[in-house]
């Protein structure tokens, strides 16, 4: 064998080695590096970039180049420079996946000096060629990668129904488990509120103060549009989205990208960003909302499934509840409605009076638990059939006003039903039937409001228009909403003058505990 043709075999052996250590790892990471060293270990050459006309994998690669790299048009300037110096200088080759351009490798300057050959540039031509293989690999192994974690995320969330779970607890498993999936930096969780909104219920990868219950328009937003459409929108850039602008919060972060996935299922459909911060890098992830809307269909799925468990569990505690209502009415008010009877007829055998009046106390006591046993039925009572918070209001003002003579009027301001958690849920309800028991027994009030407004805070507002509360008249009623509010770092406050009604202001946070 020549040495010339010895030459030629090392360094098409060259090339072959070239190509596969470019072939043995299929990261991303880092490939286009690996691609652009190789060729220039083959050609010795001094510098060089690779320009990446498809994003997905990153724009650049460069090395030995100092200085005039940009970020539009990385090292152009350099080669017009040396075009006009030495047009052997340097080596310029595509880089084709098939019939597509994927971008173009450049190598400049030979270390041993002189000009590039032919040759160097058939060996350049042919790990091109070779990469534009290599490249494509690597991206269907990614791609497959990353639709086996979003698969593997959709499985865990259909696992967690095997154990019982609150929607509230699925709903924020749902949002880390696309945002950790996707790398994202934002997840909000969007779900049919009241007055045509869409009220965020599950925020991850920010902190969720003055996110979290924020509602936008579904009618004119892009999240509304995507829910009412029941199909993915993507945005690759929000800065030439107007829709965006004209609609985000000012407590949203500031996107640089993002899709909507709509979560179909029943007539009710909400909505999962999925969102990338300003200089974030979501190109390579392609914004491709295949495999993702997939895990948005399961997602809603288990949400669905997540409330319908819920909505049993409280179906059962409602039930208990009224078994322990009936109790309470046919056995052991009956029994003391018995004993004050008796006592009452007691009273006019007695010749001594202190005693009758004694025995008249002791009736007046059992009258009173009598009232007491009767209120607690009526806070144990949710509503016929149904666990919204609407209705149970209406319940309990429907009972009221029994006993009033006229309907309180009743005010709701913000998503109540969707946003109140279940444990200040149940406090609620006991502080409007104790606030209504006391305007019943002690106010003679001929006009009732009730107001529950439901913002960064939950607000209840019960007034009366009655003779208000003299010196020493708060009881046990005030003191239990007062620890009621307490338990739940929330407050009381109280405002009333004699024969000017009395307005309790109970105020807990939405995040109570």
């Amino acid at each position: 064998m020549t040495g010339c043709a010895q030459v030629t075999a090392e360094r098409l052996r060259s090339v072959l080695d070239a190509v596969a250590t470019m072939s043995s790892d299929l990261s991303i990471d880092g490939l286009l590096e690996r691609i652009l060293r190789q060729a220039g270990d083959l050609v010795d050459a001094e510098s060089g970039f690779l320009d990446a006309l498809d994003r997905r994998l990153g724009s650049f690669a460069a090395y030995g180049i100092d200085g005039v790299v940009d970020d539009q048009h990385p090292g152009r300037q350099l080669l017009v420079d040396l075009l006009e110096q030495d047009p052997t200088a340097f080596i310029g080759v595509p880089i084709r996946i098939q019939d597509y351009l994927f971008g173009n490798l450049y190598l400049i300057g030979k270390r041993s000096g002189g000009g590039f050959t032919q040759e160097d540039e058939e060996i350049v031509l042919a790990l091109a060629s070779a990469a534009g293989v290599v490249i494509e690999n690597a991206r269907l192994y990614e791609e497959g990668e990353r639709q086996r974690r979003w698969l593997e995320a959709a499985a865990e969330i259909t696992t967690t129904l095997l154990s019982p779970i609150s929607r509230t607890s699925a709903l924020l498993l749902v949002a880390d488990r696309a945002r950790d999936v996707a790398i994202a930096d934002f997840v909000a969780l969007l779900m049919p509120g009241d007055d045509e909104t869409l009220v965020v219920e599950a925020v991850s990868g920010l902190p969720a103060e003055g996110i979290l219950g924020g509602s936008v328009d579904a009618r004119h937003s892009i999240a509304g549009d995507a829910a009412r459409l029941r199909e993915t929108i993507v945005v690759p850039d929000t800065a030439l989205e107007p829709r965006y602008e004209a609609h985000k919060t000012p407590s949203w972060p500031d996107l640089g990208s993002f899709m909507v996935l709509p979560l179909r299922s029943g007539d009710d459909t909400g909505a999962l960003l999925v969102g990338w911060l300003k200089g974030s890098d979501t190109l390579r992830w392609e914004l491709d909302p295949m495999v993702p809307q997939r895990f948005a269909d399961q997602a809603a799925l288990v949400l669905q499934v997540a409330r319908a468990q819920e909505d049993q569990a409280r179906l059962a505690v409602f039930e208990d509840r009224d078994r322990i209502g009936r109790d309470l009415h046919d056995l052991v008010i009956q029994r003391l409605f018995g004993i004050g009877l008796m006592l009452d007829n007691t009273t006019k055998l007695i010749p001594s009076q202190t005693a009758a009046d004694r025995l008249s106390s002791a009736i007046d006591d059992i009258d009173e638990t009598i009232m007491d046993i009767r209120r607690t039925i009526f806070a144990l009572s949710p509503g016929t059939g149904t666990s919204d918070l609407r209705a149970e209001l209406e319940q309990v003002l429907r009972h009221s006003a029994k006993l009033l003579g006229f309907t309180p009027e009743l005010r709701l301001i913000g998503p109540v039903d969707s946003v109140v958690p279940d444990e200040v849920r149940e406090h609620l309800m006991a502080v409007v039937g104790e606030a209504l028991s006391n305007v019943v027994r002690h106010a003679q009030a001929s006009k009732v409001g009730v107001v529950l407004e439901v913002g960064q805070d939950i607000a209840l507002v019960v007034s009366d228009d009655g003779n208000g509360l003299s010196d020493g008249q708060a009881g046990n009623g005030l003191r239990n909403i007062r620890v009621r509010a307490a338990l739940l770092r929330g407050r009381c406050e109280v405002s009333s003058e004699p024969g000017s009604g009395t307005t309790i202001t109970w105020t807990v946070p939405r995040s109570a505990s």
